[in-house]
């Protein structure tokens, strides 16, 4: 056996819940420890341990990511009320996931994993589309409510001398229901820079799209701030690497979108790239295929698989069955952090381990051995479904003689 590969500075690991985090041993036990000497500052996000910090751990793993530049996740739990009851939570925790991107200020890229056999569900669709999504503010931050009948509703915004400026929502002749948004300069400017310096990366165009037509203040501002910073810091950087950077509307994106063979960043705002992520995702075959990564605009990258903790799953493995649960993703989220910590150190190694792993995987199911869910998507002719932990046991007998 060849010496183990050794890292220079520590990856953040975050560890998380239910059947995503046996898998996330048995890829850690079959396919990492006997390759790498894995250097990590290791936090447990699993819901108990979260419950047990008062979510103390959550926020000490996301500066640990500022601090080592490079973290990897695995999927956790957002508890709602029946997971209050299971887990026996001393309150609702928060979102992990939105924990981090509020510290860390981060975007989120979502690619998909491409493979012989799984056919997109838009033909033209020859490479992978990146969706970006902004991840603060906009519905997810809302304040609603709802109008009673003969009710005026007023925009009131209130400056530091007290000073008020109003505007008029509606007058409610029957009743209705009212919304307000918010997002702030800065937000949008690491959304902006996250895009551009992730396209760079990827030598990719970028496009960017709003409806200003209609959200004259609003949604231009995006479209405004994005173009001062193109302009400003990334012009000439773009030039020089052969990309182009361009806005559109979101619906001429989604035509222009459907009718092209892919290969470029598309960035979305909040509520756009949540929609159009899952739409990507579905056209493309699953989520369980797809890269997820948090940039922030300084350059603090976090990997993680951008599907749930497969709870159905879990429940199975409890009683003992065999499950043949897709580990692409976390396998993906795992090399992805592994080459930017290469990358970042200068330890090729660890990029060619964990570009030869990706290879492996990929390989192991274009020559037919796959989980049930792509079995379903496959048109290859001789597929062979098999459970998780042989999946991963053929992943790393390739990999064995690719790393030879």
């Amino acid at each position: 056996m060849a010496e183990k590969i050794k890292m220079r500075t520590p990856l953040v690991e975050m560890d998380g819940d239910e059947m995503t985090r046996v898998i996330w041993k048995m890829i850690k036990d079959i396919l990492l420890y006997p390759y790498i000497d894995l250097n990590v500052e290791y936090y447990d996000l699993g819901l108990e341990n979260r419950n047990k910090t008062g979510d103390k751990v959550t926020f000490d793993s996301a500066n640990a990511t500022k601090k080592y530049g490079v973290a990897v996740k695995c999927a956790t739990i957002t508890p709602n009320a029946e997971r209050m009851t299971e887990y026996n939570l001393k309150e609702m925790w928060k979102s992990p996931n939105g924990t981090i991107r509020a510290i860390l200020d981060g975007t989120v890229f979502r690619t998909p994993i491409i493979v012989k056999g799984i056919t997109p569900f838009i033909p033209s669709w020859k490479k992978p589309i990146t969706i970006a999504r902004h991840a603060y503010g906009d519905v997810y931050k809302n304040t609603e409510m709802t109008v009673g009948a003969n009710c005026k509703a007023e925009l009131v915004v209130t400056d530091e001398n007290g000073k008020e400026t109003r505007q008029l929502i509606h007058e409610f002749k029957g009743s209705g229901i009212i919304q307000g948004m918010h997002n702030t300069d800065k937000s949008i400017s690491s959304f902006a820079k996250s895009c551009f310096n992730y396209a760079l990366d990827l030598k990719q165009d970028l496009w960017f799209a709003t409806k200003d037509t209609i959200s004259k203040k609003y949604d231009h501002r995006f479209k405004d701030i994005f173009n001062e910073i193109y302009e400003k810091e990334y012009k000439e950087k773009f030039s020089a690497a052969g990309i182009e950077y361009f806005y559109t509307l979101i619906d001429d994106a989604v035509a222009r979108v459907v009718r092209s063979e892919g290969g470029y960043i598309w960035a979305c705002k909040n509520y756009d790239g949540d929609v159009m992520s899952d739409m990507v995702a579905t056209a493309f075959g699953s989520l369980a295929m797809m890269t997820s990564v948090l940039v922030s605009p300084d350059g603090v990258y976090e990997y993680e698989a951008a599907h749930g903790t497969v709870q159905r799953h879990y429940y199975k493995y409890l009683k003992g069955e065999k499950t043949s649960t897709n580990p692409v993703a976390t396998i993906f989220a795992w090399t992805g952090a592994l080459k930017k910590r290469g990358e970042l150190d200068g330890t090729p190694e660890l990029c060619n381990f964990a570009e030869s792993l990706e290879k492996a995987t990929v390989q192991t199911i274009e020559e037919g051995i796959m989980t049930g869910d792509l079995a379903s998507l496959s048109s290859l002719e001789n597929k062979k479904t098999v459970d998780t932990e042989t999946f991963l046991l053929e992943i790393n007998n390739r990999l064995a003689k690719l790393i030879e």
